[in-house]
């Protein structure tokens, strides 16, 4: 049973940081970026679920890769702590400042260097958010693959930073899949220049890998070369009813066997889920005519300008004659398509309307799906009576966000205070499976302490390890993941 606390520790004692110091830090950047005020800061200090709020003596936004090396070496030589932040997007609070320390915020950082169609690269600077990256990419007829609901403000060096997944990851891979070379800024103010777009180099160890996942721990990463692929030349969206996650699985496995890379989004949804959304999110309405126990959004892509809606209509209509697919349209255009698609991602916001939401970010084996999503509600159901699990998210690649709202007319706070008992729970069925307790959302210090207890002992060494090479003076985002 896992059953360590995944809250922070109580706080230590808060660094306090010389003002002729912050006045050094200050002139690098300049003192219009570097932020003092309360006020100006507090976009900075508290992360979007509200769960962490920070504090700073400053937010320093520098606007070169020199700058941000200048930071790195000041701090490193007078043991200043600070913390990267791209979008502030994160949720397990690893972007915040917990112990007062500086802010080193890279949104300023914001260029795209190029776009090299013929290569299908990109190259951008760390605070390009994703949305603009996508846009350049289609711009030049290609598509950057990576896809999350918060596109228009998370960015490309906190994506990489959090290895960060998203609801096209099922054909495309993960952020570390897209990542052909990095700029990163080192803890003593080198600069580590791996910004090649070559697919193949075999010159020795593969550093980039290092710093994709480590959440600027290891280092900052300051631009990366990223692979872009042709834009699909014809896209069909569905939204279908099941009976149960063993049918979704069912049709996923069909999908994948008549349409192999075609499936590139497979989205799961509970009938709970989708009343919360109808109920609160504005503009939306139920895409059939009866409910469901279970719902599936799939999307197929294709470099063929025809045919694609076809494959998808054989599809489904093999999924009804089977029984595994209870009813299911197809979208006619592309506002109808975002209509799904905004059900899909307005359902873990629309959750809050019912009370307190305990949320979990994991994955287990593909195969293993149904049977976690069974026991994990079994538990939490016994361990709170009349909790209710609202399960949702990327079958396809078995990333579940396994959250569980409050029982009805519970007190809110009371509720929420039982978070570690019931990530308790869960996170022992997740182990049973042999799955992970973060699948894409990072470790930051909602999670650090759990991880000494499901990390290989020998893995957890290694990372201990390179923190200490890469980090002696602890400066990087301590006390985040380790």
């Amino acid at each position: 049973m896992l059953d360590k606390p995944l809250h922070p520790p109580p706080a230590k004692t808060d660094a306090k940081t010389d003002p002729a110091l912050l006045k050094r830090f200050a002139a690098i950047v300049g003192d219009k970026y570097a932020i003092t005020e309360q006020g100006a800061q507090e976009p900075y200090l508290v992360e979007m679920r509200n769960l962490f709020h920070g504090h700073t003596p400053m937010v320093l936004r520098p606007g070169s890769v020199a700058e941000v090396a200048a930071i790195a070496k000041l701090a490193n030589e007078t043991k200043t702590a600070i913390v990267p932040q791209g979008g502030n997007t994160g949720l397990v609070g690893g972007q915040i400042p917990h112990h007062n320390e500086i802010v080193l915020s890279l949104n300023r950082l914001d260029r795209i260097r190029e776009v090299d169609a013929t290569s299908n690269t990109i190259t951008c600077e760390a605070g390009v958010t994703l949305q603009r990256a996508r846009e350049a990419a289609a711009a030049a007829d290609r598509l950057y693959p990576q896809l999350l609901p918060s596109e228009g403000t998370c960015t490309i060096g906190g994506n990489l930073s959090t290895n960060a997944g998203g609801t096209a990851a099922l054909a495309y891979g993960i952020a570390r899949s897209h990542a052909l070379g990095l700029e990163v800024v080192l803890a003593d103010g080198r600069i580590l220049d791996n910004l090649n777009k070559l697919r193949k180099d075999n010159t020795g160890y593969d550093l980039k890998n290092l710093f994709i996942g480590a959440e600027g721990t290891l280092g900052i990463i300051t631009a990366a070369v990223l692979r872009l692929i042709p834009r699909p030349r014809s896209v069909e969206t569905a939204f279908a009813g099941v009976s149960s996650v063993e049918a979704a699985l069912t049709l996923l496995g069909l999908a994948q066997e008549r349409c192999g890379n075609e499936v590139t989004s497979f989205e799961i949804m509970t009938r709970r889920g989708i009343e919360l959304v109808l109920a609160n999110a504005a503009g939306v309405r139920d895409p059939l005519a009866s409910p469901h126990d279970w719902y599936v959004l799939m999307e197929l892509s294709s470099q063929q300008r025809e045919g694609l809606r076809a494959v998808l209509e054989a599809l489904l209509a093999q999924g009804l004659e089977g029984g595994f697919v209870t009813d299911a349209t197809i979208a006619d255009s592309l506002e109808q398509a975002k209509a799904f698609w905004r059900i899909r991602e307005m359902f873990g916001e629309a959750q809050r309307f019912a009370g307190g939401s305990i949320k979990h970010d994991v994955s287990v084996p593909v195969a293993a799906v149904p049977a976690f999503i069974a026991e994990a509600n079994a538990a939490v159901t016994a361990l709170i009576p009349g909790a209710q699990p609202l399960p949702f998210g990327h079958l396809g690649d078995g990333n579940i966000h396994y959250n569980v709202s409050q029982p009805a007319g519970a007190d809110k706070d009371a509720y929420l205070k039982r978070w570690d008992e019931v990530n308790a729970v869960v996170f022992a069925v997740v182990k049973k499976f042999g799955g992970s307790i973060s699948a894409e959302h990072g470790i930051g210090v909602m999670k650090r302490d759990l991880l000494p207890s499901v990390k290989d002992p020998v893995a957890y060494n290694l990372m201990r390890s390179l923190k200490a090479m890469l980090d002696p003076n602890g400066i990087l985002n301590p006390g985040k993941v380790l």
